[in-house]
């Protein structure tokens, strides 16, 4: 149970117990995006039961996907007070009871609280840990760690698709939803292996009130130690700040954002609508039903190769523009398959949309991750997040209304298309000035750390992931009021790692 292996010096392990932390975050990547779509396997049921149309089902699936995305702010709060560990067990046992409760639903607005809310709010708490600890376990192999862990989302949607049609027929959508309560109990055991990675030189120091130095954020207390301080007062220790909202000014994650924001708005909306386009073009309906399975297929094979080519010492420093070529791509597919008819046609955008979609999927948290540092990372994702979650609500009910207004689907694949293309255009040309103003400003210790700070070491070969973390002013005052009382003070290549875990 040790994290094993050769260590490459300071920094992350990128490898040892890391690749148990990949494997779990695999499965929770898999539930937190794959759960949502398969649910709507029980649809024609709960509709028949409850006497309700599909627009009022649906809605299941809806609440779970804004309480997946919504509630990120409020997971990096929590990961930030309690740790990455704890938050996922409590995450687990909530996405469990969530549906266990709905099986004994009488009314659709059960299912909204149980199914939709509790379900949605336990995935999320475990989605965005999962994620945290992944970029504290691996630096140098992060871009393939990240492309490895989001194959989970097409291999558990191809997976529990068919699982749940067996359940529906074999012990009716109450048993299956039982069944599937049970399932997702999987998500505390993938929590259960989150520990925090091990600190780089010696093992770390225990002061007299038995906390730990160097922990990750929140794991002294969830290892059971409590948040306690060390033998620096709180005058002298940095205090964590729950939500860093701080990070909003930062130049590279605006510009990721913005690129976010349009790039929600129309990314899902083809998938969407691909099998009752194909069914309006005359496509049988099984066939029609397959154009998705491709879109996996191409999508399971996409993901890791995309995330070992940005792995790649040449590409590893260009990743943004990686991730808006792939946004270009999807975009331009979208808009010259609008009027594909035959059902080759449709087969071809299949596998091109799976290809870019693939790249998009491998490469969205990893250029998050390179633009604002590992210790800024969990309050950025938890707004990103929230940006998401806004544009999901708003893209794919919009398409869906213009359809239903227009009976055309063209217009619907043309506005997609060009939301997608304008986020991978905007993505490239900001970037683009984000490197020139960063280039033109003079260096200093003041200055902020950028997505070019950041490729530039990348690019470098620095082992360390966040070196700017050490001089920002609080971990400075506490260098210097230990300097002051006399006590030892480590070196800064120890240090640096030590204050940007607590820091997280």
């Amino acid at each position: 149970m040790g994290a094993g292996g050769p260590r490459r010096g300071e920094g992350p392990p990128d490898g040892g117990w890391g690749w148990v932390v990949l494997g779990a975050c695999f499965v929770v990547t898999g539930f937190a995006y794959g759960f949502p779509k398969a649910v709507s396997v029980f649809f024609r049921a709960l509709m028949r039961d409850f006497g309700a149309g599909y627009s009022d089902t649906a809605w299941v699936s809806s609440i779970m996907l804004a309480m997946l995305y919504g509630t990120g702010p409020v997971s990096s709060i929590l990961v930030t007070r309690f740790g990455c560990r704890p938050v996922m067990l409590a995450g687990g046992l909530l996405a469990s009871a969530g549906m266990i409760l709905a099986s004994f639903a009488t009314r659709l607005l059960e299912l909204y609280l149980t199914a939709g809310v509790l379900t949605g709010l336990g995935l999320a708490l475990n989605f965005q840990p999962s994620l945290i600890m992944l970029g504290l376990y691996f630096e140098r192999r992060r871009p393939l760690a990240n492309g490895l862990a989001a194959a989970g989302s097409p291999v558990f949607l191809s997976a529990l698709s068919p699982l749940g049609q067996q359940l529906l027929e074999r012990f009716g959508w109450r048993g299956g939803f039982l069944l599937l309560g049970g399932l997702l109990l999987h998500c505390c055991a993938c929590g259960a292996v989150m520990r925090p990675p091990p600190g780089p030189g010696p093992r770390p120091r225990r002061d007299s009130a038995g906390d730990r130095a160097g922990d990750a954020p929140g794991e002294a207390e969830a290892d059971g130690a409590g948040p306690q301080l060390s033998e620096a007062t709180p005058r002298t220790r940095p205090r964590r700040r729950l939500l860093d909202l701080a990070v909003c000014t930062d130049r590279a994650f605006a510009v990721y954002a913005v690129t976010k924001f349009l790039m929600a708005l129309g990314l899902f909306v083809p998938a969407i609508l691909l099998v009752n386009y194909a069914k309006d073009a005359g496509v049988p309906d099984t066939d029609a039903a397959f154009l998705l399975s491709i879109v996996g297929f191409v999508d399971i094979v996409a993901r890791p190769t995309c995330g070992a080519l940005a792995g790649l010492a040449r590409l590893r420093p260009h990743v943004p523009y990686l991730f808006s070529l792939a946004l270009l791509a999807n975009g331009l597919t979208d808009l010259s398959s609008a009027r594909a008819r035959s059902y080759g046609a449709l087969v071809a955008f299949c596998i091109a949309f799976g290809l870019s979609y693939g790249m998009v999927g491998a490469l969205q948290f990893e250029v998050l991750m390179a633009a604002v540092g590992a210790p800024r990372f969990p309050s950025a994702l938890g707004l990103v997040l929230l940006l998401e979650a806004v544009a999901v609500l708003i893209g794919p009910p919009s398409a869906g209304r213009l359809v239903d207004a227009l009976k055309n689907y063209e217009i619907i694949f043309y506005l997609a298309g060009s939301e997608v293309a304008l986020a991978g255009v905007f993505m490239a040309v900001a970037t683009n000035c984000c490197l020139r103003c960063a280039k033109a400003a003079p260096a200093g210790p003041g200055a902020e750390g950028g997505a070019s700070d950041t490729e530039d070491a990348e690019a470098e070969g620095d082992s360390e992931p966040l070196p700017v973390v050490a001089e920002e002013p609080g971990n400075l005052e506490a260098l210097e009021v230990l300097s002051a009382r006399g006590e030892p003070t480590e070196p800064e290549t120890e240090a640096r790692p030590r204050l940007a875990a607590e820091s997280v």
